[in-house]
Parts: C-alpha cells; sequence; structure tokens
C-alpha cells in the first residue's frame, strides 16, 4: 500500500508539472487538439495538485527513510530527485515568459538616426496623426511591446510560429491591463491578463480560457510594409530600435522575414497552400478569404470582392510590401491594372494613376484616396485554424 501510495504521487506530481506546459508549447503533439481548458484547469489548479500529490508521498516516504533499506533510500532520492528536475526544467526553462523576455528598454529613433536596416519589415501604427514603426525582428522575439502612440496605449504584438502581427488596444472593462507571454494554444500565442488571468489568443484577440472567456481585446489598426516603404508614407516616423541586451535573440530571427530561416516552425514552404505557405488574410463582418501570396507575386496586383467589399491588393516593387483597400470610389468599384512604372497602377473607369500610398496622382479621380483596407500575411495554418470557414483560391 504504502509502495502504490509513493509510486501514484510521485507520478501525479511529474505528470502535472510537465501536463501544464506541455498543452501550451510547440511540443510534438500538443497543438493540435482542443486542450486549452484543460492547460487552464491545470495553471489554475496545479498548487492544490502539487499539495495532493506531497500528501500521498509523504507517509511512505517518512517510513522509507525511517525503515527501510539502503536501496529503497536511494531509489527514493532518485525519484525525488527526478521530480526536482522536472519542476525546474517545466517552471524555469520551458514556460513562455522565460524563453521570451520584455525588452529591458525601449527607444525610439527618427529616421535620420535609425540603426534599423530599411529592407527590414515593420508593423507601422498611426493613430492621432502619430506613427511608429516596430520591427518584426525584434518582436518576433518578444512578443509584445507596450507603448503609446498617439496618446493611445498599445499592445504590439507579433506570432513568428503563425507569423501573426497585431495591435490591440491593452484596455479591459476600461482599465489598462498588463499582459505576460503564457503560451500558445494551435501554435498560435496566447497572452494572460494581470488583472483575471484570463488566457487571449493573439491572433483574433479573443480570451480562450479564464474569466473573460469570449471576450475580444479591441483591434487598432496596423500595417505590415518594409522599413523603407513605411519611411515613404511616413516620413516622421519614430522606429523602435534594438535592445541590445537582446542581440543574440534577435540574430537568430535575422532570416525570418524572408522565410528562410532554419527553424521548421517559422520557415516558409514556398509552394502554394501547404501548411506553412504565405497567404494574404482579410475579414470583413462575418466573412473571411485568404490569397495565395505566390499569385500576389506573380500578378503584383489582385482584385476581387467579399460581400459587400470590392477589394484591390497590390504589391509593392519591393516584393515584401503589400496594400489592401476597398476599390470604390464615390461608392462606385473601380477596376484596376498595373500601370507602366514600378509602384502605380491604373483604373480602366477614367484612366487615372494611382501610387501604392493609395492616392490618385493623376487623372479626373487626382487627389481622391482609396479606403484601406485590415489585412495580414501569415502561414495558411494559422489563416485556416482561426477562420476555419475562410474562403480561397481552391474553394471559388
Amino acid at each position: 500500500m504504502r509502495a502504490l501510495l509513493l509510486i501514484t504521487g510521485l507520478l501525479l506530481l511529474i505528470a502535472v508539472e510537465i501536463l501544464r506546459v506541455y498543452f501550451i508549447m510547440p511540443f510534438p503533439g500538443s497543438q493540435q487538439g482542443d486542450t486549452i481548458n484543460i492547460a487552464y484547469w491545470l495553471h489554475k489548479n496545479i498548487n492544490w495538485l502539487r499539495l495532493l500529490g506531497g500528501l500521498l508521498i509523504l507517509y511512505p516516504m517518512i517510513h522509507i527513510f525511517r525503515h527501510s533499506r539502503v536501496w529503497k533510500k536511494i531509489v527514493l532520492v532518485a525519484g525525488l530527485l527526478l521530480y526536482a528536475a522536472v519542476v525546474y526544467l517545466f517552471n524555469f526553462r520551458f514556460l513562455a515568459d522565460k524563453m521570451f523576455l520584455p525588452p529591458n528598454r525601449q527607444d525610439y529613433a527618427a529616421a535620420d538616426n535609425n540603426r534599423i536596416p530599411a529592407e527590414k519589415l515593420v508593423i507601422g501604427v498611426v493613430i492621432n496623426n502619430e506613427a511608429k514603426a516596430y520591427p518584426i525582428q525584434l518582436i518576433g522575439y518578444h512578443h509584445q511591446v507596450r507603448d503609446t502612440v498617439g496618446h493611445t496605449p498599445v499592445m504590439v504584438t507579433y506570432c513568428t510560429v503563425c507569423r501573426t502581427g497585431r495591435v490591440f488596444s491593452p484596455v479591459i472593462n476600461g482599465r489598462e491591463e498588463q499582459f505576460r507571454l503564457v503560451g500558445m494554444d494551435h501554435f498560435n500565442a496566447m497572452f494572460e491578463d494581470a488583472g483575471t488571468k484570463s488566457w487571449w489568443r493573439q491572433a483574433t484577440g479573443e480570451a480562450i480560457a479564464g474569466p473573460l472567456k469570449g471576450k475580444h481585446l479591441r483591434e487598432l489598426p496596423s500595417h505590415q510594409l518594409s522599413l523603407r516603404a513605411w519611411l515613404r508614407l511616413y516620413p516622421n516616423s519614430l522606429v523602435l530600435q534594438a535592445d541590445t541586451t537582446f542581440n543574440e535573440q534577435y540574430a537568430q530571427l535575422h532570416l525570418f522575414d524572408k522565410g528562410t530561416i532554419n527553424s521548421g516552425l517559422e520557415k516558409r514552404d514556398p509552394a502554394s497552400w501547404r501548411f506553412k505557405s504565405w497567404v494574404i488574410g482579410i475579414r470583413h463582418r462575418q466573412h473571411a478569404k485568404a490569397y495565395d501570396w505566390n499569385e500576389l507575386t506573380s500578378k503584383q496586383l489582385i482584385q476581387d470582392s467579399i460581400p459587400d467589399l470590392p477589394l484591390l491588393i497590390v504589391l509593392d516593387g519591393d516584393t515584401a510590401s503589400f496594400r489592401v483597400w476597398d476599390r470604390r470610389v464615390n461608392g462606385a468599384p473601380l477596376q484596376f491594372v498595373k500601370g507602366h512604372g514600378m509602384d502605380v497602377f491604373t483604373d480602366l473607369n477614367t484612366q487615372s494613376t494611382w501610387d501604392v500610398s493609395g492616392r490618385c496622382i493623376a487623372g479626373p479621380l487626382r487627389s481622391q484616396i482609396l479606403k484601406p483596407v485590415q489585412a495580414y500575411q501569415e502561414f495558411w495554418h494559422s489563416w485556416r485554424t482561426f477562420h476555419p470557414n475562410t474562403l480561397h483560391q481552391e474553394l471559388q
């Protein structure tokens, strides 16, 4: 009986420590199932489970140390050391917020003093006429950066395993919250707010576990462009600079922008509609649609419609920056073709010329501006997982 209690208690202690982290980190097989409720329950009850396991092993452990032979004591100590190693690894090494640390400082520079290479991809934000750019190579390691843009608090997030950049308001129920990276669900980063301990999915801003389950963070408009393209649009923008404390970690993401990084979780599949293929994802009301990055690279311009939204998708001459607009002007949709220049296009309705800022620069519609549409470049597996009814070319 004592042996059964000891074995049961040790197995319980080891299992809960491992499973609590296994379900929310990218271990083999951990991200395919809908196990988030189990993971959250383990997370919330881990101390009670530790207490239960400790009580189960307490009596047999005391008995062994007092009355048993040396070899049994050695086996017991080995079991306890194994548990101690598991506790250390799964509480101080494998947890997300221990692996990916927030920046120690945040320095911003104007274009003249900027040290970020111009070809690097950034997540750009404009609020109240203030523009800031956040290099993906930096926020891809940190996963989130807190800042203020145009006197508005923002939470700039990025998940490299899903290739998802999102910007949210950190205000919940009128109160600005702090968030920590807690793990991932279906390969997407999750954050825990300090106030309610709810878990929030990065790709959608939805609380998927905890007291606020079903609530959504308010998403703020953002754009993914090369820094060069961003500064062409917003020359007075400030740019987040590298925190040199993390130069080694940033270096590991050096090739992430181009998708050639040496990582099975983050490397691009150059074929179309594969697990790690790149797509442009767009949501409009209850509708969602994905567009093949390879097709956009080939055509440089795609026009399409999803219900109530005629779309224009244009790839810049740098082949890295993309823009998406509502192609209606004065309520009427226009038909577009690529122009003769690298970064211009023409509407067939009036033969007006437009640039990649969405502004008409010549012709009858001169000075008209297309309305931007929020769009994302991400891995196909991410978009289809979190938008299960999405349309794409093969399903049309």
